[in-house]
């Protein structure tokens, strides 16, 4: 016998309704904003902020790809159009020949450096500014449950060991 779905009450339809449209009209209004500031894709962005925030601007392209929740493949893919534009570059692994880094380069980071003002400006006129402190304080703890929810059992690939170590 199956049962009844728990259909949403009226107060939970528009929480759910508020948050889907917020999500899709927020989204494309920075996506458009950051297009129109640097010409980069959010994707690019991406990319180039996960970089500039890892240690000397370079990350293994399987961390990459887990950190963003890409495939591989669609990683690869993209980097390889942002290194035919200068932005990255893939080199070696010091520690591991079997593995590949990508790097941001010179361009990579003078790139990133001019799109971040813009679109920080973005983020605040359209969300961060919009909100109390105490909104921003309720709406991060949200996030941060259902993201914890998300992951739970979501084990990050095992980090191998640098090859001559346990």
């Amino acid at each position: 016998m199956t049962s009844e779905p728990r259909w949403l009450t009226d107060a939970e339809q528009r929480t759910w309704q508020a948050y889907r449209r917020m999500q899709l009209l927020l989204g494309a209004q920075v996506s458009r904003d950051l297009n129109a500031d640097s010409g980069l894709s959010d994707a690019d962005y991406d990319v180039l902020s996960h970089l500039g925030l890892s240690d000397r601007n370079r990350c293994r392209i399987s961390e990459l790809a887990d950190r963003m929740l890409w495939s591989r493949s669609r990683l690869s893919h993209h980097l390889t159009r942002m290194q035919q534009r200068g932005l990255v570059a893939r080199e070696g692994c010091a520690s591991d020949a079997r593995c590949a880094e990508v790097v941001l380069t010179a361009d990579g980071l003078r790139t990133l450096e001019a799109a971040a003002p813009p679109h920080v400006d973005s983020v605040r006129r359209n969300f961060i500014d919009l909100l109390t402190p105490e909104q921003q304080a309720v709406f991060a703890e949200i996030g941060e449950v259902v993201v914890r929810h998300l992951s739970a059992g979501v084990e990050p690939r095992a980090k191998k060991p640098a090859r001559g170590t346990a």
